[in-house]
């Protein structure tokens, strides 16, 4: 099948790989980022050594909540926020250039608008994101619809995200 702009739609298989390649990528970037963090993380927990009675409890539990607890759901708080950071400068920023991401360019798909006259801007990926990422984080099970919607979506085989930004993925000739 032929898109709105006259390339072939793009399969589930090309739009899997794609987004295995940009998960890759995005999960080693977020290592890199995390690592270090967890690293002096771990650190400081083991310099905490509080001072427990003769029966083998904590003489005093705040200890353990200021100096353990509460660091580490700060910390997990801000990778939350440093991932779906990173996520947006990947899959919005990157994605309204020239439609593609790396892992789109490796498998030459294109995310077009299904108006052939438009361009992909930032509202449109925007919109992608949000219920890509966003709504398939939050919703349970909502990341699997998405992903599959495009096997019974006719005529453009659109997943749920393409459909609400009003995009269409297409093969590319490199």
């Amino acid at each position: 099948m032929l898109g709105p702009g006259g390339h072939p739609l793009a399969s589930f298989g090309d739009r899997l790989l794609a987004y295995l390649i940009d998960t890759a990528i995005v999960v080693a970037a977020l290592l890199l980022l995390s690592v270090p963090v967890f690293l002096i993380f771990m650190a400081r927990i083991l310099a905490v050594n509080p001072e427990t009675k003769p029966d083998g409890t904590v003489a005093d539990p705040g200890v353990l909540i200021m100096e353990i607890m509460l660091p580490m759901l700060l910390l997990q708080g801000a990778l939350f926020v440093a991932m779906f950071g990173f996520y947006w400068l990947y899959h919005v920023e990157y994605l309204k250039r020239t439609g593609q991401t790396l892992g789109k360019r490796v498998m030459n798909l294109r995310v077009v608008p299904l108006d052939p006259t438009g361009t992909l801007d930032r509202r449109m990926a925007g919109k992608r994101y949000l219920v890509q990422f966003v709504g398939g984080s939050l919703v349970p099970g909502g990341s699997y619809v998405d992903g599959l919607w495009q096997l019974w979506d006719k005529p453009w085989q659109q997943c749920l995200h393409d459909k609400f930004a009003g995009t269409v993925v297409v093969k590319v000739s490199k």
